[in-house]
């Protein structure tokens, strides 16, 4: 545990951001750039090199503007670290807890950028196995970074994983048996979405004995639900994602992009509903004869009078005191 001012090689500690399984998170600065980046440095530091390297040279591989970059790897004073990109913001997890649920559009918005970041990992042969709102970032300016693939691994001769990784609340069934494939992740998008749309889970985390009723898909509660502003389309694409047998489910991170944009490419091309004019009234004289009404507004109004008999004030044209009853 550092704090801040201290000094690990050329790079000067401001502050942590946080710790995972894998290691604490610093905000630091470069002090030969004056620049600010991100330390990561892990919690076992006892490994052989080799071993620290891995999760370096797995980051190296991804280049993609939704996935958080690294700089470089060093070894200062014994201390092993990650040096990345520091993205100034905030997780998508906070922003869903202070704000709550996201309007469907921002939302589309971001299922997409995240889905662009998996969907590159996944073409380097890489799954992310631990996809959630606490690993998204959102930058100043409404720009997603997915971080923290320390916990993938490459797929190379097996056809999925065989190590249990991941936060049970977003974990897939086949996560549970220590069997994540590519659908794993799209599964831990699909709760993503729903959480942005409904501002909750669409269950608690799954004890032992839930996860036959998970693997029967008889947990998930449809969002539209907890919310009816989520359309149609949008409810089915996230029921799709979170369908229990793999099969069911998207296969390639493409294949719900492109569902993603058909959604926000049909709501854009829908034209807001304005509210109906008020129902027409009768043609007024002015509507049928200007003239006529100019006419009328010209026209003078005789002055009143008083009766000659009685003296009481007499309306204009009156030839009778409505007082007393006499001619005038």
């Amino acid at each position: 545990m550092f704090f801040a001012n201290h000094i690990l090689g050329k790079y000067k500690i401001v502050s942590a951001l946080g710790s995972g399984g894998f290691g604490t998170v610093y905000l630091a600065e470069d002090t030969w750039l004056d620049k600010q980046v991100a330390l990561k440095v892990p919690h076992r530091q006892n490994l052989n090199f080799s071993e620290l390297l891995r999760e370096p040279r797995l980051l190296a591989s991804l280049d993609h503007p939704n996935i958080v970059s690294i700089t470089t790897a060093e070894k200062q004073d014994d201390v092993f670290f990650i040096v990345m990109e520091y993205v100034p913001g905030e997780t998508l997890e906070t922003l869903i807890a202070t704000g709550g649920r996201l309007d469907v559009d921002r939302a589309l918005g971001y299922a997409r950028q995240i889905a662009q970041a998996v969907a590159h990992a996944h073409g380097q042969g890489i799954i992310h196995r631990d996809l959630r709102p606490a690993n998204v970032l959102v930058s100043e300016a409404d720009v997603l970074k997915v971080a923290d693939f320390g916990t993938s691994r490459f797929l190379e001769i097996a056809a999925h994983g065989t190590t249990i990784i991941g936060s049970p609340p977003y974990m897939a069934p086949e996560q549970f048996r220590g069997e994540a494939v590519f659908a794993s992740d799209l599964y831990s998008i699909g709760i993503t979405i729903y959480q942005m749309l409904t501002g909750v889970l669409p269950y608690d985390t799954p004890a032992p004995s839930d996860l036959d009723r998970l693997a029967r898909g008889e947990l998930v509660r449809p969002p539209r639900q907890l919310n009816s502003a989520i359309p149609g389309e949008v409810n089915d694409l996230i029921m799709k994602s979170l369908a229990p047998d793999v099969a069911d489910r998207y296969q390639r991170a493409s294949e719900l992009m492109a569902d993603l944009e058909t959604v926000a490419a049909g709501r854009r091309a829908t034209p807001p509903t304005t509210p109906s004019p008020p129902p027409s009234l009768p043609p007024t004289v002015s509507d049928t004869d200007p003239g006529l009404a100019a006419r009328l507004r010209s026209r003078p109004t005789p002055a009143g009078g008083f009766c000659w008999h009685c003296g009481k004030p007499l309306h204009a044209r009156a030839d009778r005191c409505p007082f007393c009853n006499e001619a005038q």
